[in-house]
């Protein structure tokens, strides 16, 4: 647990930066530990990236595998993890405080929470996503690790323009106890700079919405944390597709130009950690 509240500690220190900041999201092991060893200081899961893995859509990853997941992440890498943690997996508030405790068992160092249940296909209510907040933010208090909370509002990303109130919705979050804002679906510096005037928190942009923006150009429109959702995972994947496309239909091999350098990953994957 010491080495885990270092974690956490270290965690919420990135935010307090002047500087923002990527937390890139790996979607296996391997993944995670080639991302620390490029440098990057902290690590997000990406529910999408997981369930690719696992050869299933988006969503339909259980709770066991989602929790199997964040374990293994976590001893492969020495790094702050960040856990999408989507509705807390549960409808029911003591459930989902239940599965808090058992990710915090995890050795992650945050986690997030969204407003949309999975279940019911649906934003929660405005009074109802306030508490399922705050009863995050109480779970993590009784456990006694400074967990570091992400509250998502998804309004932008389910279809409900409404950025007054994603905005109403993050604020209240805040209030509620989160330590970290975040609304994906933000697609120009003009909507990132209206919401990020207007709340309190550090707040989380997803890069893959504005791809043609720097860590800078999203630093002076007020974003501190910088996160790829499922970009990365899908960004591995497209020259296996293409790959797979030039051997069925070509019959050639071409793409064996383009492979990374095994010496290289090898490298990342013992070196770094050796050294640390």
């Amino acid at each position: 647990m010491t080495e885990q509240r270092a974690k956490c500690e270290a965690f919420a220190e990135l935010h307090r930066a002047s500087k923002a900041w990527i937390i890139p999201n790996p979607w296996d092991a391997g993944s995670a530990k080639l991302l620390q060893g490029m440098g990057f200081k902290a690590l997000a899961t990406t529910s999408s990236g997981l369930a690719f893995t696992l050869a299933r859509a988006d969503g339909e990853v259980s709770l066991a595998e989602k929790l199997r997941h964040c374990e293994s992440l976590c001893a492969a890498t020495n790094i702050p993890l960040s856990a999408d943690f989507e509705n807390g997996y549960a409808e029911e508030l003591p459930a989902m405080q239940e599965n808090i405790r058992r990710l915090a068992d995890t050795g992650v160092a945050g986690f997030s929470i969204e407003d949309y249940s999975r279940d019911r296909h649906r934003l929660y209510g405005f009074a109802e996503a306030v508490e399922r907040v705050q009863l995050a933010a109480e779970t993590i208090a009784e456990i006694g690790l400074p967990l570091v909370l992400t509250a998502r509002a998804e309004n932008l990303l389910r279809g409900v323009d409404d950025l007054e109130d994603t905005i109403e919705r993050l604020r209240a979050f805040s209030a509620a106890g989160a330590d970290v804002l975040y609304a994906p679906g933000i697609k120009s510096y003009a909507q990132l700079r209206q919401l990020t005037a207007a709340i309190d928190k550090p707040f989380n942009v997803l890069a893959s919405f504005i791809p043609n923006a720097t860590v800078s150009d999203f630093e002076e429109s007020g974003a501190t944390r910088i996160s790829l959702g499922g970009a990365l995972s899908q960004a591995a994947l497209n020259p296996l597709l293409h790959a797979a496309t030039e051997m069925t239909e070509r019959g050639s091999f071409e793409w064996l130009r383009e492979r990374a350098d095994g010496g290289l990953i090898n490298r990342l994957l013992t070196d770094r950690l050796l050294q640390d």
